[in-house]
């Protein structure tokens, strides 16, 4: 049995260690809510040491830091930014900015760039990265044209369409288990998605709706849209629609869209000298 004082030795000892471990919990606690100077989130805090993404329930936050890293590493891999005439961007932004203010998702922030790209295409990828290649710009008649092409591009984001794509392609591949994926395998899925893998049937009609609605509440014409995608189903060099599959007869489904009358339709975005010498530029 032990003395009265090697019993309260020990009893010190314990009350020591007890609340030793209490302050380091308490001290985790704090570092993991209050902001640090970098504003990392959990999502970053997290992959410092794990580096899983729970594709199940990813925050709008953490959607914008995965996009971040796929832009990143698109860039890496060939994807050149226009630079030579900062008024082109800045226009290509003005229009982008004025769609997603109206867009389904206008709580995330847009990054709009111009890709220096004779192609006739653009893409999408998580976060809100939408990437307009020069040789769309020039093949484009008016800024309603445009902006319903990059209406469309936000549609695939308002529609999460990427995460989607990227927890398919994840779980068919091999790298993640019913939600969980490693953060390097999901971005290199991204920018394979973003360059090479076209959307479903489905998300591109998903899109062209969420964009023909996104491009009425901007205020332009939506008649550009349509007008736009009869120019691409007529030639035979836009990279678009390969990368964009035709669910059906897009233009017939736009058109159907555009005759129930929700928009005016007056003009907005139309006019072709003003666009050209926005663009005059490239």
């Amino acid at each position: 049995m032990l003395s009265p004082l090697t019993q309260l030795t020990k009893n010190s000892f314990l009350r020591r260690g007890l609340y030793g471990l209490l302050a380091a919990v308490m001290a985790i606690a704090i570092g993991l809510s209050t902001p640090t100077a970098s504003q990392a989130s959990i999502f970053d805090l997290i992959f410092q040491g794990i580096r899983y993404v729970q594709l199940g329930n990813l925050s709008d936050r953490d959607e914008v830091n995965l996009g971040t890293q796929i832009d990143r590493q698109l860039k890496a891999q060939g994807v050149r930014v226009y630079n030579r005439d900062s008024g082109v961007s800045a226009y290509i932004n003005e229009i982008g900015q004025r769609l997603a203010t109206n867009s389904d998702r206008p709580g995330i922030p847009y990054t709009f760039q111009v890709v220096n790209d004779d192609s006739v295409n653009a893409f999408a990828t998580a976060g809100g990265f939408v990437y307009i290649q020069t040789g769309l710009i020039k093949a484009a008649a008016n800024e309603a044209e445009l902006a319903g092409v990059m209406a469309h591009e936000i549609g695939h984001i308002t529609g999460r369409h990427a995460i989607n794509q990227m927890r398919q392609q994840a779980l068919a591949s091999g790298v993640a288990g019913a939600l969980e994926v490693r953060q390097d395998a999901l971005v290199n899925i991204g920018v394979q998605l973003a360059l090479q893998l076209p959307n479903s049937r489905e998300a591109e009609y998903d899109a062209d709706r969420r964009g023909f609605n996104n491009l009425g509440r901007a205020g332009y014409d939506t008649r550009g849209f349509i007008t736009f995608m009869q120019k691409l189903e007529g030639g035979s060099s836009a990279e678009f629609l390969s990368s964009h599959p035709n669910p059906g007869n897009r233009v017939s489904n736009l058109q159907s869209m555009n005759s129930a009358g929700t928009y005016p339709n007056n003009g907005v975005g139309t006019d072709a000298n003003a666009y050209r010498n926005r663009i005059r530029g490239l």
